[in-house]
């Protein structure tokens, strides 16, 4: 498997990337025993939020200045792999809330008071787009809508929402995206679905929510490196916008892989091949040709993964903003991570047999999650690829803002 080793510094007064995994690592058997029951209530268990929370893993986007980590997008990558090799659905929560205290982070310190100064455990979880309508007020917008797949809602203390940026007029100028208490939203449950079931991505509603105008940012802008928060001295909300969420939405995809891997070769050893003379998978050179080209596909995804957050990490470090071409081949990493897990699992799923497919197997579990995660609009394999050869070939615009 491809190596894990950071090349980011370790964060002061804060574990190190290794020490947080391990703390995952070790919380593994409850994350396990409990996937299945966090499927069947499709929310996340309370007993495993709650051990997470202990093990300080929502702290890793969190400013410091609230006893968060602040830690590299390359530490929230593997954090959130971590968490997968356990429960793909968890850790699909994990990377959302920790992604969106990483974007409350971008906003004036105002804001950031709001969500943390009386509870520096507070969570976020978030939709940016802008399915709602708002309505220009003195001192901020009154905001109505609906957002739908927000994961971790259930779990969440706060979420960052998508909203169109009007005029006096009602002509909209800007896409907004606005920080709201959870207190203020209502909750409905929509996710009922094949993959991802504890996700709990369910819809959060807004009706006639007073937003001030210091909890809402320029989305545009925040796509551009051009955000408000007063201490740019913080290296870590430096970091370029729409990379940072197409890689941490893909980074559950390495974990869930990995562990299917892991449990298909270890099977091997005892597992018969049916209707043939080999007494176990593990003789057939068909098997091992499958399991080689399966950890070579995974590889593939860590490495293309762990460039891409290198290269986000290293310029932030650095102060300056990814050019358009830099950016869009990370969206591009993002969609090839994606596209080698699910060849990858798919061929083990065959390599393994039918078996895998037991309602008891952690095999067809993490298949699922994988399936669904993978079809996130954010990075579809097609889509990225388009992005990155507009970029490539020089042309002008491309088919997103969101680069």
């Amino acid at each position: 498997m491809a190596s894990a080793t950071t090349e980011v510094p370790v964060t002061s007064g804060g574990p190190s990337t290794e020490d947080l995994v391990a703390r995952i690592r070790e919380l593994h058997p409850l994350l396990e025993k409990n996937a299945a029951r966090g499927e069947q209530e499709r929310r996340v268990v309370e007993e495993t939020i709650q051990a997470l929370t202990e093990a300080g893993v929502f702290k890793v986007a969190q400013p410091k200045r609230y006893g968060g980590y602040e830690m590299s997008v390359r530490t929230q990558i593997e954090v959130s792999a971590a968490v997968a090799e356990a429960d793909g659905g968890t850790a699909w929560v994990v990377t959302l809330c920790n992604q969106c205290a990483w974007m409350t982070g971008l906003f004036p310190e105002q804001a950031q008071d709001d969500v943390w100064k009386a509870n520096p455990d507070a969570k976020v979880s978030g939709v940016v787009t802008p399915s709602s309508e708002s309505v220009r007020v003195d001192g901020g917008y009154v905001v109505s809508g609906r957002w739908y797949y927000n994961s971790g809602s259930r779990h969440s203390d706060w979420a960052v929402l998508g909203m169109p940026v009007v005029d006096a007029a009602g002509e909209t100028i800007d896409h907004g995206i606005a920080l709201i208490p959870r207190s203020d939203l209502d909750f409905e449950e929509t996710w009922f679905v094949a993959g991802m079931r504890s996700s709990g991505s369910n819809c959060l509603i807004a009706r006639d929510v007073f937003v001030p105008d210091h909890r809402i940012i320029s989305a545009p802008k925040a796509w551009q490196g051009d955000v408000p928060t007063e201490h740019t001295e913080e290296v870590l909300y430096r970091s370029a916008f729409t990379p940072v969420l197409a890689l941490g939405i893909a980074a559950p995809q390495l974990g869930m892989a990995k562990k299917v891997l892991e449990v298909v070769s270890a099977k091997a050893a005892s597992k018969p091949l049916t209707f043939t003379f080999y007494a176990t998978q593990a003789e057939s050179p068909v098997f091992r040709h499958q399991i080689a080209e399966a950890a070579l596909l995974i590889d593939t995804a860590y490495l293309h993964a762990y460039r891409a957050v290198d290269e986000i990490d290293r310029a932030a470090r650095e102060g300056t903003f990814p050019d358009e071409l830099m950016r869009a081949r990370a969206r591009a990493d993002a969609g090839w991570v994606v596209a080698n897990v699910t060849k990858a699992i798919d061929l083990l799923l065959f390599a393994h047999g039918a078996a895998g497919f037991a309602e008891n197997s952690v095999i067809q579990r993490h298949w699922r999650d994988s399936e669904v995660a993978a079809r996130h609009a954010y990075i579809v394999p097609g889509v990225s690829l388009e992005m990155y050869g507009t970029a490539l070939l020089a042309k002008d615009g491309n088919i997103t803002p969101m680069l």
